[in-house]
């Protein structure tokens, strides 16, 4: 955001990128009976992308894919491994069957046709026969794959009736299959391949192609919003390079990662093997990508990356202090920062934010809005949380710091019972927020208040201390980018 009334700086043309990416799509399943689409990354609300590419709406994938809606149906794949060890998706809090069934759910009610869900590598895991009732019982069709026999070496079984023959063929009735997950690792490209297999033997042209946002193959290997990608998958250990292959057959620099070269020689074979021809002469021919051609103003781009870098720098250090990640993950974001000069305090709110702290000896929060850095503390009544947004919406709407935005009557109401269910004694946020809305209906201050939350949306805010998960949601609702310390 700029300054109070200013729109915010866009550095990316989301209306010529819905445009672009939908006709290359068509353009590449055009040549093919049928093609599979392996989707990488979020299909739905692409946050990483928003960030780091201002101006990239989070639904502009769906809306691309909304102008082909009458070609496409999807087909879901989760690993049985995930299920067993319920993995999370930890910025939605979910576990990766429970984001499974939102995906579906939210592909629905978009009007898209949602063919199956494939368990891949499944080992006869009770949790995941629970979860296969689960899909049945709500008129979702599974199909199950195990490990294909002969991978990843052995083309020959891989590609015969031991290999992808043993899975279980899915009907599809579309031109366009997107093969999506609810994360890495999810089986998409053996899905894609072993459909590709089952298509041919029965004399369907069918091809692969895949979608995914990061690395942005035509821009350097050192821009900011290709390294902020290596710090989004440090988890991963993803590695930005040039792709060799690329570069020795079209004599043109490209950028790739690592998982897709290293494996690209493997899936040449397999697809050469299925179709007996040559289609792709490198992993970045089988993308169709467009999202570098749609950036306006590379200054912003550049700027909006490396705070997204930071922001993934303060989330594995959290991480690594509860114990849930390696050291090495964020020291691996530390080194990308260092390459790009920058520090922590590259995200304006986190100096703010700490000398508030000392300043006023309790954790505090800092967020800026338009030029402004409003920061707010723990108090007798409300939570850093709390003080903070509270301060933020009277900045917005001009409202006086001395100009109560809560009824004492209803701060009482709800402190009481707090008391009585033993549930603390402040305010938090996501109380203030209900709050509000309560008092809106009496008081048209606090209406006018309330009405410059969607204002928040894109701020930075920085906490001193590792937040209340309530809180940390709330926040995250509203739009905010937060970052937390954990020492």
């Amino acid at each position: 955001m700029i300054e109070r009334g200013d729109k915010m700086k866009n550095g990316f043309d989301n209306k010529k990128y819905v445009k672009i990416q939908s006709k290359k799509i068509r353009e590449r399943f055009c040549l093919f009976d049928k093609l599979y689409l392996e989707i990488g990354g979020k299909l739905f609300d692409d946050s990483h992308a928003s960030r780091v590419l201002p101006g990239f709406k989070n639904d502009a994938k769906i809306s691309m894919f909304q102008e082909l809606k009458n070609d496409l149906e999807i087909i879901f794949c989760i690993n049985a491994g995930d299920i067993e060890k319920n993995k999370m998706r930890g910025e939605y809090g979910r576990t990766y069957d429970r984001e499974l069934l939102t995906l579906i759910e939210d592909s629905k009610k978009m009007g898209f046709h949602v063919n199956s869900v494939v368990i891949t590598l499944y080992k006869n895991q009770l949790s995941v026969d629970k979860f296969i009732k689960e899909l049945n019982r709500n008129g979702i069709k599974t199909y199950i794959h195990t490990f294909t026999k002969g991978y990843p070496t052995d083309v020959d079984t891989i590609v015969s009736e031991e290999g992808y023959g043993a899975n279980p063929y899915i009907e599809t009735t579309k031109p366009l299959i997107l093969v999506n997950a609810p994360g890495p690792g999810s089986g998409k490209l053996a899905t894609c391949l072993s459909q590709i297999y089952h298509e041919n033997k029965k004399g369907v042209n069918a091809g692969y192609a895949k979608f995914e946002t990061f690395p942005v193959w035509n821009l350097p290997l050192k821009h900011p919003v290709n390294i902020a990608y290596e710090a989004a998958t440090a988890d991963l250990k993803d590695v930005n390079m040039i792709d060799p292959f690329h570069l020795e057959k079209y004599h043109e620099t490209a950028i790739n990662y690592n998982r897709d070269i290293e494996l690209f020689p493997v899936v040449k074979s397999i697809l050469n093997k299925v179709s007996q021809k040559d289609i792709y002469h490198s992993p970045t021919d089988m993308g169709v990508n467009m999202v570098g051609y749609c950036i306006t103003d590379e200054k912003v781009v550049e700027e909006a990356s490396k705070k997204e870098i930071v922001r993934r720098y303060f989330n594995e250090k959290n991480l690594y202090k509860l114990g849930l990640c390696e050291k090495e993950n964020y020291e691996k974001i530390k080194l990308l920062m260092n390459e790009l000069k920058i520090d922590e305090d590259f995200l304006e709110v986190v100096k703010p934010a700490i000398e508030k702290k000392e300043k006023s000896g309790h954790e505090a929060i800092a967020i800026k809005v338009g030029r402004r850095v409003i920061t707010g503390r723990e108090t007798e009544l409300l939570t850093s949380a709390s003080s903070v947004i509270l301060n933020a919406i009277k900045y917005l709407s001009k409202i006086p710091d001395d100009i109560n935005l809560l009824s004492p009557t209803i701060i009482e109401s709800v402190l009481k019972l707090k008391s009585e269910l033993k549930n603390g004694n402040l305010l938090s946020l996501p109380e203030v927020l209900i709050a509000l809305s309560i008092s809106s209906a009496t008081n048209p201050m606090t209406e006018k208040a309330l009405s410059c939350l969607k204002k928040l949306k894109d701020c930075d805010a920085h906490a001193t201390f590792l937040m209340d998960n309530s809180e940390i949601r709330a926040l995250k609702e509203l739009g905010i980018n937060l970052t937390c310390e954990n020492d």
